[in-house]
């Protein structure tokens, strides 16, 4: 006989939200378990080689032109003094014979004067052509060694950081090679098979919580279109390691719904599916989370989804903009930002720039939390507001980063003093005013505070 009410899990969480309106269940952000990364093994190797190539190859040129003009400065030195005097002294016969029809010289001054200038005539032109001996026999085996080391170390090179054997790839092919490749890319069910071995094991559950997993999955059989069941059940299954079962419970949440579908029915099911794939987002999961974008754009799980995809799909630097605006905005208790903190130099040097993730904020340390856990609600809301009040002093007494006051600002947004986070706002923009990268980051935290003007 079929139970008439669900079993009741002990510490369920199914309709408990996180940031953003995701499940708070243990599938919060997922990486790859192998790697510590959210990007699967393989999937996306990052070689910035080419801003070196064409560094050294720039130096390398830069050299052989400035070897060149050395040479032929020295030579050109040479030739052009020697030619300069062959020109004087044919200057001058031609002036003697002038002075000779205006008879200013006698005809025996003329012959004299002829002699010696046609003496250092000849004298002028064997200089001319010992220059120009001396520059062919020094200028080309300069030109034919740079050449040389030219040929042989672009070559070298290209050897070690090129493609050698591949054609020519204009943007536009490499940009649809990209996008058939992402089209091309595992399925989720694929992906969940060959993930299922790195994935983590979950603790040994006791035996009364797998007969509730027994009575629930039993319930769920006479009742399909159960939704609280299915919620239930996506989140155990989990908890059991039984991703694919949880996905598959996930899905049939939105298959219920339909259109009403919310951005947590979303958020869950994305969740599920990237973490059963090891961090991995497959076309499925990226069909969910452009949905989620179409109808909670700024979400920020959304926008990290968006930017994980963009990232293992070869668009780096499209991800880059996107994780950099959830880091530096944060909220910084965010779950996704550590993982962003981490990965965030690898996207940017494959995009092509050159990023220093902010330093991260400093906040209570394990003990501190630990400590929070045993306390009454009243106790630990007067350890909060105590930290708030001493970030409050230590930016009022010694300054800070941008991101620290939008922690000031979002935590007083969230204890209520709105009027008190306003101030600060008004406050953070005097400090910050010559940068407009700090300035986004305080009208981000004003905006979370419920401030902004």
């Amino acid at each position: 006989m079929a139970r008439e009410t669900l079993p009741r899990f002990p510490n369920s969480a199914a309709d408990n939200k996180r940031q953003d309106g995701a499940f708070s269940r243990q599938i919060v952000h997922p990486a790859n378990p192998a790697t510590g990364s959210p990007f699967p093994t393989g999937a996306m190797a990052i070689k910035s080689c080419v801003m070196t190539f064409w560094v050294f190859a720039f130096l390398i040129a830069a050299a052989t032109v400035l070897m060149i003009l050395a040479a032929l400065r020295r030579s050109d030195a040479g030739q052009s003094g020697a030619a300069s005097d062959i020109q004087v002294y044919r200057d001058q016969l031609q002036e003697v014979d002038r002075d000779l029809a205006r008879g200013v010289l006698t005809e025996a001054e003329a012959a004299a004067v002829r002699t010696e200038v046609s003496r250092r005539l000849l004298d002028a032109d064997k200089r001319a052509s010992e220059a120009r001996g001396a520059s062919g026999t020094t200028a080309w085996p300069v030109v034919s060694v740079v050449v040389l080391v030219l040929v042989a170390g672009g070559a070298l090179l290209y050897s070690r950081i090129g493609a050698p054997g591949y054609p020519d790839l204009p943007m536009a092919e490499r940009l649809a090679e990209i996008e058939a490749l992402a089209a091309a890319r595992t399925r989720q069910e694929d992906a969940e098979r060959e993930a299922k071995a790195m994935l983590p094991l979950p603790a040994e559950p006791d035996q009364n919580f797998l007969n509730l997993m027994d009575e629930l999955r039993q319930v769920l059989k006479d009742r399909p279109d159960d939704l609280r069941g299915l919620s239930l059940l996506a989140e155990n299954e989990a908890r059991l390691g039984n991703f694919t079962a949880a996905r598959v419970a996930q899905e049939r949440i939105l298959e219920i719904k339909g259109a009403d579908a919310t951005a947590l029915d979303l958020l869950g099911t994305i969740d599920v599916m990237v973490f059963a794939a090891g961090g991995y987002v497959s076309p499925e999961a990226e069909d969910l989370i452009g949905r989620l974008v179409s109808i909670a754009p700024e979400n920020g799980a959304a926008q990290y989804y968006t930017g994980l995809t963009l990232a293992q799909n070869g668009r780096p630097d499209q991800a880059f903009p996107i994780w950099r605006r959830l880091l530096e905005q944060g909220p910084q208790n965010a779950p996704w930002v550590p993982i962003i903190r981490q990965e965030i130099s690898g996207i940017a040097a494959a995009a092509g720039v050159s990023y220093e993730p902010p330093a991260a904020l400093r906040g209570p340390d394990a003990d501190a939390m630990a400590a929070a856990d045993a306390m009454s609600e009243e106790d630990r809301q007067a350890m909060i507001e105590g930290m708030v009040e001493g970030l409050a002093a230590r930016l009022a007494n010694e300054g800070g980063t941008a991101e620290e006051w939008a922690q000031l600002i979002t935590a007083l947004g969230v204890l209520g003093e709105q009027a008190r986070a306003e101030a600060i706002v008004n406050e953070a923009r005097t400090v910050f005013a010559e940068s407009a990268a700090a300035l986004d980051v305080i009208e981000g935290a004003a905006v979370r505070a419920g401030v902004a003007e």
